[in-house]
Parts: C-alpha cells; structure tokens; sequence
C-alpha cells in the first residue's frame, strides 16, 4: 500500500506571524504522528513573506523534538546555497539527537530569487557543481577513514539516508545514477512527471541504500466533508500561486468564494497545468482521487501538502486523508 507522509511549508497566514505558524507545524507534526503518517518534511525557501521554514534544519529539530517517532526531515535542502560539510554536520547532528529518524533531501534550485541568491552568499555556478557536491556530502556520512583530514563531527558513521529531489529530468538521472530514493515536486511542477518516472525507474542503478527504485510524489490534497468546502479552503493555495507568479509573493491568504470565477483566462490556464496534481473534495471524491492518482503513476509514497489558511482545517484535512487512507489498505 502506498505510503503517506506530510511537507509542511510552515505557512505564514494573513493575521498570523512566524511564531505561530512554527507552533502550527509542531501541532500538525503531531497530529500526523498520531494518525501513521510515515514522514514529516519541512522545505528551504528564503524571501518567501508566507513560509517560515527558512532555516530548515532548526526548524526540523523543532519538530523532531516534539514528537516522537515519525521521520523527520528536508524536502529539500538546496544544496547550492551550502558547504555540503555544513549540512553534514547539521544533519549529523540531528541525527545524533533523533537516531534513526532523521531524513535529507536534497535540491538543486536556489529555493528563491537570484537577488536573494546572492544574498546567502551562494556561488550562482554552484548548482552546476550538484552532483559532486551530493558525492561529497554523503561521504561525511561515511566511518572516517585513517588519515582523512575533513570530518563532520557530528555526521561522520550516522546512518542519514539521502534523498534527490527533483522537478526535471536532471534529478532523475542522478537519483538513478546514485541509486537513491526520488522525491518528484508535482505538487507545484508537474509537467515531466511521467518522463521523469521513466528516466528515473529505467536507469536505475542498485546502491548501498537502495536496492530498487522508490519514488515520492508530491499531491496537494485538499480534504474536508464536502467538496463545496473542499473546494473554498484550496482557494488560499491559488491566491498563493497567482501571487507568487506575478511577483508578488505574500502571507498565505484567507479563502475567497468563486475565485475562479474572475480569474483572468491566463492566470486560470497556468493555474489548471500548476497545479493539476491535486484532490481537493469529500472523503469520497479524495478516495477516488488518491486512487487515481496512485494508480496512474505507481507512486511508492505520497508527499501530500495542504496550504490551509485556518490550521483547525489544515488538520482536520489531514485527518479525512489519514481515514480515506486506511479505508483503501482494509479494502485492498
């Protein structure tokens, strides 16, 4: 049975602030925890007024201190706007204080705007140099040799497995040259989803963490007990997205009746192929979907993602899944 897990973009609302959309994440995480999802992920964007998980790797302790036994991790860190021993040593040492539940994806965008890009310090080249800088990191995760001069301490013998992210066919080649596990965003890009599925499964090369190929998809699942309200809260995503294509990204926004109804033609256009990997509905309509979706694609796990402006919702959403979810297993 396909798996579910959660990325969380740690949303800022209209009204709201970073501190509580941090204590918002801790809740959701435990929610989730509680119901069986399998992960929890936490995603690096910069200069982005509606999310708060900036600082991935803090804001991933957060939540792995919180909780108990769900994984916990990035998805993704971009690679580029970091020393690979950096994050070595940041995911070594949460390693070290969550043994065993602890996750590292990894990306190759700048996750933000050239000029913010700039910003962190980032060589603009570097993204060119991903596949050796994955190399690199991963060796840190490695026993130390006798000899070797560069080690992260923590990190080095931490057993963090590491996962290529991607939303072209790039990352799949790479996940399958490396033999690691896939994490495609068609949450938000899925335009070279089943070419990159193609590239990815038939070029696979066995490796030390992964015998065969594993693929996580990325669905924005929208659940509440009617599809009229199902419908209302994804709304807030759109007005997001729109907001943030036209250059004006912001706090996530309250939902809007009709939206859709005066969009303009363009935006509604781009909006229909953005977004076109999402089950928004009833428990019925998201079984229907979910199924679908699962079947099309021969997803191993879902990385579902729900940008819901009031968090009692964005839960209770969660919660339909986590029931739809468990349904399809006891029928199957």
């Amino acid at each position: 049975m396909t798996a579910l897990s959660v990325l969380d973009l740690s949303p800022i609302t209209h009204g709201g602030n970073a501190s509580q959309s941090l204590a918002n994440s801790l809740d959701l995480a435990r929610h989730a925890e509680r119901l069986g999802y399998r992960r929890y992920w936490l995603a690096e964007h910069h200069n982005m007024p509606g999310i708060a998980s900036a600082a991935t790797s803090v804001v991933i302790a957060h939540v792995a201190g919180g909780t108990k036994s769900i994984r916990v991790g990035a998805g993704g860190i971009m690679l580029p706007n970091h020393a690979p021993l950096v994050i070595a040593e940041q995911f070594g040492t949460l390693a070290a204080l969550h043994p065993g539940r602890i996750d590292l994806g990894l990306g190759r965008a700048p996750g933000t705007d050239m000029a913010t890009a700039r910003a962190l310090r980032r060589n603009l080249e570097a993204s060119d140099n991903f596949p050796q800088d994955v190399v690199e990191l991963m060796g840190y995760f490695q026993p130390a040799e006798e000899g070797q001069r560069i080690r992260a301490v923590p990190g080095e013998g931490q057993e963090v497995p590491v996962w290529i992210l991607g939303s072209s066919l790039y990352g799949a080649q790479l996940a399958a040259l490396l033999g690691l596990p896939y994490a495609f965003a068609s949450h938000f890009a899925p335009a070279e989803l089943e070419h990159a599925l193609e590239v990815y499964r038939t070029g696979f090369q066995p490796s030390a963490q992964l015998d065969k190929p594993y693929v996580m998809l990325g669905l924005n699942v929208f659940a509440a007990p009617t599809d009229a309200e199902a419908r209302l809260l994804f709304t807030s995503l759109q007005q997001a997205f729109v907001n943030l294509r036209s250059g004006r990204p912001g706090k996530l926004p309250p939902p809007v009746e009709n939206y859709e109804r005066d969009l303009d033609p363009v935006a509604k256009i781009m909006l229909g192929q953005a977004l076109s990997c999402a089950v928004v509905g009833s428990p019925e309509t998201v079984r229907q979907g979910i199924a679908a979706f699962v079947r099309r694609t021969g997803a191993d796990e879902l990385m579902v993602t729900a940008q819901i402006h009031d968090h009692a919702a964005r839960v209770r959403s969660f919660e339909i899944l986590a029931d739809v979810h468990g349904s399809i297993s006891r029928a199957a």
